[in-house]
């Protein structure tokens, strides 16, 4: 009785009824479902369209509009915006030939709406993109019954303290594993970077990861996983939650550990690189905590309290597989000298636009302070 009542009551509807209707054939017709970011900097909304034919490249997507008052984005009096397609995956949920098209979001203007962190972070990513940057982030996220209660935990109390639950096996260890397969498989039939999945410290809460991409790529892959898991935690009644701290208290808090690396940095002898960049960042830190979460650090510092595997917010630190610190190298990477190093400062609820420019500014550029370079007209 408690399950059921922990779903959304749409999870209950007849699926068998629903696939009998899936399985119809579309006469050369395509859905194409629209995805862009909403006024929050942290919401996906979608709608859908049919095209004559199956599109071969975003080029074959036209531009769509809609409304921007229903979404934070726009006045009522002027509330038209555009759609404007990115980057194509195929669709999961209908299956081909249909697609999902990740949009950036313009206003009446043509300008960037306020939450289009993409539109600067290409700019970005243009200019240093002989440096090659690869970036691969870990997403984490808790589980929530629709009553906003972490599912799977007590009606009315606790789960045991953390312990056995990180990459835990079995029923009184792990809660929804049915959804996090589901998504791991839609994510890879829709062509998203997906490379990993685990349970996490705190029970109900897991973590995928997606990468290794490039530049722009990396924000992409990411908001559209992150679309996939919002669209199959729909199917099965629950809700997935990216707040840093669902649950105050002895319990680890959700971030967005994001692995970088440049090309030396991959090289033989790279460690220096790596060094050097961490030195950047380490003057830098007020910024970087700024952009890491949607509301200037006041999420994140619920998280980064030096406790629960984090930094405190207020320090700057870095250490060989140390998860105590903001920066941490990989021990393979100390012995190696070369790869890759990892950022633990990321909420779960950043935007990866915004996180990856950031490290780009800082460590490529050589930006310093709290303002950033306009590279517009340059």
């Amino acid at each position: 009785r408690a399950v059921a009542m922990s779903v959304s009551h749409s999870s209950r509807l007849n699926k068998l009824v629903r696939e009998q209707y899936m399985r119809l054939p579309q006469d050369g017709k395509v859905q194409v479902t629209y995805v862009w970011i909403d006024g929050s900097g942290e919401g996906v909304r979608c709608k859908s369209r049919t095209l004559d034919k199956e599109p071969k490249s975003i080029e074959d997507v036209p531009e769509w509009n809609f409304d921007g008052s229903s979404t934070a984005q726009a006045e009522g009096s002027n509330s038209d915006m555009f759609l404007v397609p990115v980057c194509m995956f195929r669709d999961p949920f209908c299956l081909d030939p249909n697609k999902l098209v990740l949009c950036e979001v313009l206003k009446y203007n043509r300008k960037p709406a306020e939450t289009n962190l993409r539109h600067t972070c290409k700019k970005v990513m243009d200019l240093v993109q002989d440096s090659h940057p690869w970036f691969g982030m870990e997403q984490e996220y808790t589980l929530l019954g629709i009553n906003g209660h972490p599912y799977g935990w007590p009606d009315n109390g606790f789960p045991g303290p953390q312990g056995p639950y990180y990459c835990g096996v079995g029923a009184d260890k792990v809660y929804g594993r049915d959804i996090v397969e589901s998504h791991y498989k839609a994510c890879l039939y829709a062509g998203v970077k997906i490379c990993g999945t685990n349970a996490e410290v705190m029970p109900s809460q897991w973590e995928f990861q997606v990468g290794p991409c490039e530049g722009i790529e990396m924000g992409d892959h990411l908001w559209m996983a992150r679309f996939i898991l919002h669209r199959v935690c729909e199917d099965f009644g629950v809700v997935a939650t990216l707040d840093p701290k669902p649950m105050t208290g002895n319990w680890n808090g959700a971030g967005c550990h994001t692995n970088y690396s440049t090309e030396e940095m991959r090289r033989e002898g790279g460690l220096k690189h790596i060094e050097a960049a961490i030195e950047k960042l380490s003057k830098r830190h007020d910024y970087h905590i700024c952009v890491y979460d949607p509301r200037g650090g006041r999420d994140n510092s619920r998280r980064l309290t030096g406790h629960h595997e984090t930094s405190n917010i207020f320090e700057f630190s870095a250490g060989v597989a140390n998860r105590g610190a903001s920066i941490r190298i990989p021990r393979q990477v100390g012995q190696d000298g070369y790869g890759y190093f990892e950022d633990r400062r990321p909420a779960a609820n950043c935007d990866p636009y915004a996180v990856t420019e950031a490290i780009m500014r800082t460590t490529v550029l050589n930006e310093t302070g709290v303002e950033t370079k306009d590279y517009a007209d340059h």
